[in-house]
């Protein structure tokens, strides 16, 4: 009997297998396509990294140059918030400023300076306190209230303010009572620093007090002039961003009449040339040095010492003079 011939199977049933793989393949697709349409920009950076783990710097520039289309419908329909900006503070004209409010409410006797990144503030012995007292006057109290309003509003430009206090030597040939020269420059230099932090417009860690005593003289202390020259407070503001430097150059440069930027407030109302601004560059002295003081006044040697200073006698037997 002969065989049946098996006729050759052809594979038909395979077509199966690729559809499906096929229609995997599209759903992955929409799938993706879905997830994209929603991206923020940590998935992209996942996805992207998880194929290509060095183009993640790439995918960031990309994302937020091209933001998806729903984030940035949903950011149309909302209110649009736009951040205030302030007008930036010219720290290098802050000084004619300072120097014009001060003209304008007739204080004089200040000398304030631009250097290449600070600012530098000379005020006379009489503008924040009389004799050998250590309590601010109405004027030094007006004095600062400027320097507040004109500094507060800038401060984010300064990275420190020092405040210095000196006394003068009172008798030329002994040097004062170490405890009453100490103190008494030390107490100045912190009463206008304390000043300026109670008025809350500038923040304290930027304030520093320093007290330099007789130790820093600009004038000779043998004349009532020169005494009146070195009775002085004075104010350091470094700009944001400088190289803090040793006191000895801020003085050096500042003594030596680098700086070409040197203002003298005159409280007259106007300058010599009807200008108007009320102060004028400093002149130089005989000596080279920029001269920033008014013509001093007569302060009686035996000007009374303040509770807790002793008097002249009283500083001669502990061992010095008094500090004026």
């Amino acid at each position: 009997m002969r065989n049946k011939r098996k006729r050759p199977t052809d594979g038909g049933g395979n077509w199966m297998d690729t559809y499906g793989d096929m229609v995997t393949l599209l759903l992955t697709f929409f799938i993706m396509l879905f997830a994209m349409s929603n991206l923020n920009e940590q998935k992209w950076e996942v996805f992207v990294r998880s194929i290509y783990p060095r183009s993640t710097q790439e995918v960031q520039e990309q994302v937020s140059i091209n933001s998806p289309v729903g984030n940035a419908e949903s950011e149309m329909e909302g209110t649009l918030d736009v951040p205030e900006t302030e007008t930036p503070v010219d720290i290098d004209k802050l000084y004619l400023t300072l120097a014009e409010r001060m003209n304008e409410i007739g204080i004089d006797g200040v000398t304030v300076s631009r250097g290449e990144d600070y600012t530098f503030i000379v005020f006379e012995d009489k503008t924040f306190f009389d004799g050998d007292s250590s309590i601010l006057t109405d004027q030094g109290k007006t004095t600062l209230d400027v320097f507040c309003d004109v500094i507060g509003p800038a401060q984010d430009g300064v990275s420190q303010i020092n405040i210095m206090a000196h006394t003068a030597q009172g008798d030329p040939d002994r040097p004062n009572n170490p405890r009453t020269d100490r103190m008494l420059s030390a107490m100045r230099a912190a009463e206008v620093c304390i000043f300026i932090q109670e008025k809350g417009v500038i923040k304290p860690e930027k304030l520093v007090n320093i007290s330099y005593g007789q130790f820093r003289p600009v004038a000779d202390n043998s004349t009532r002039e020169g005494r009146t020259k070195n009775r002085r407070v004075e104010i350091l503001m470094i700009d944001e961003g400088a190289d803090l430097h040793s006191m000895n150059r801020y003085y050096d440069e500042y003594n030596s009449g680098v700086n070409a930027d040197r203002t003298v407030v005159t409280g007259q109302g106007q300058d010599a040339d009807g200008s108007g601004h009320g102060f004028a560059p400093a002149a130089p002295s005989a000596d080279g040095v920029s001269t920033t003081m008014s013509p001093a006044t007569d302060i009686p040697e035996s000007a009374s010492a303040e509770p807790g200073f002793p008097s002249g006698d009283t500083a001669k037997e502990t061992g010095g003079t008094a500090a004026e």
